[in-house]
């Protein structure tokens, strides 16, 4: 009895929290720009690189690409002390700025992404701030959906799509399922005013109110955390602000990593800030995921020992992933990826296990990122 009460009591708000998501999903609606709209805004693109000379042109090139006035943005490379031909790569690009970290910084920080970043938006000329990475390509009216709307409502700070470029492993597959779980929840969420969540691949912001919140000051000392704990900041002083850009026209594709080692390396860099959100909203909800997947592992261990908990454990197994599939539906829809929900049921035992693994290291380990060890 005592293990069916807890599979209720951590199941049932879980699947009222995925369908008040794809309601809020299904309540957004498009905001792309019309042929029509004649951008006004003037837009600053910082991309911050670390050792990114394989990939950092095609990035740059669908930036060159961009159906926006070039006199209304500048693009600004921000090296983070690489040691191969980023920078020399980047300067080849006659549109493009190229800043090095090492010419301002000379000790070692722990968050030298959000440096790089704010040393970006100190140079800026642009009123409004956008952020990707150089791993990432944008599509063609990346910056006219941003400017149709900042012109069309206030507008503080906007979350915007990403996807992953390629399934053609099993972990690229992996990493494309969950990215759509977490883009779904970022769009329902922010477009419902729940919480804050976003991607750095792919956001704008308004730089004076970047300075009204003091920039990054209170959480650089985070070694992640350069989006969300950004937009939170920027959530609480402008609550009716901040928006989301659901149009498949926006979405920013980014680079799978290539190993489950460099995949959980970077799932723990994102789970080590889920304690550092002051928004309660989005501690619970994580936490909730949290002790449902620690649960469900606990119970999986358990029918070793109950047998009759096997019979739990598959009808907990399989009314979640029904209702995952629910949410996740119409998300793969707008993505195009609908055929990769057929292996979102053969992915839920590595969801749990990684789930509660990073989660665990990101709160009490530490981590390597781009060559670096983090605390």
């Amino acid at each position: 009895m005592p293990w069916l009460l807890l599979t209720f009591l951590l199941l049932f708000p879980y699947i009222v929290l995925l369908l008040l998501y794809r309601y809020w999903w299904s309540k957004g609606v498009s905001v792309a720009a019309p042929a029509s709209f004649r951008p006004t805004i003037r837009f600053s693109i910082i991309i911050p690189a670390r050792n990114e000379e394989k990939i950092i042109s095609d990035c740059l090139q669908s930036i060159g690409q961009l159906n926006y006035p070039k006199e209304l943005f500048e693009v600004i490379v921000m090296d983070d002390f690489s040691t191969d031909a980023t920078v020399a790569t980047a300067k080849q690009f006659s549109f493009v700025k190229v800043m090095e970290l090492k010419t301002f910084l000379n000790e070692k920080i722990n968050s030298y992404k959000k440096k790089a970043i704010e040393l970006g938006i100190a140079s800026a000329t642009g009123d409004y701030i956008v952020t990707t990475d150089a791993d990432c390509i944008v599509p063609t009216n990346w910056l006219r959906n941003f400017a149709f709307i900042i012109q069309q409502k206030p507008s503080v700070f906007i979350a915007a799509p990403v996807a992953m470029k390629e399934e053609n492993s099993a972990i690229k597959l992996f990493q494309s399922l969950d990215f759509l779980s977490l883009q779904g929840i970022t769009a329902a969420s922010v477009g419902a005013g729940f919480h804050s969540m976003c991607n750095g691949a792919n956001l704008c912001y308004s730089k004076e109110a970047f300075y009204k919140v003091d920039g990054f000051k209170g959480v650089d000392h985070i070694a992640s955390g350069d989006d969300m704990l950004l937009m939170h900041k920027l959530y609480k002083e402008y609550p009716n602000e901040v928006h989301y850009c659901k149009e498949a026209d926006s979405i920013v594709l980014t680079e799978p990593v290539e190993t489950v080692a460099a995949f959980f390396r970077q799932r723990i860099r994102w789970a080590s800030k889920a304690d550092k959100y002051d928004d309660k909203r989005i501690f619970a909800v994580l936490l909730l995921v949290y002790l449902l997947n620690v649960f469900l592992l606990v119970l999986a261990v358990s029918c070793v020992f109950i047998s009759n908990n096997l019979q739990l454990l598959l009808l907990a197994l399989g009314i979640k992933t029904i209702a995952e599939l629910f949410f996740l539906f119409p998300v793969a829809r707008f993505y195009q990826k609908v055929k990769l929900l057929l292996w979102f049921p053969f992915a839920q035992p590595f969801h749990i296990v990684y789930t509660v693994i990073a989660g665990w290291l990101g709160k009490f380990g530490n981590y390597e990122w781009k060559g670096r060890k983090v605390r």
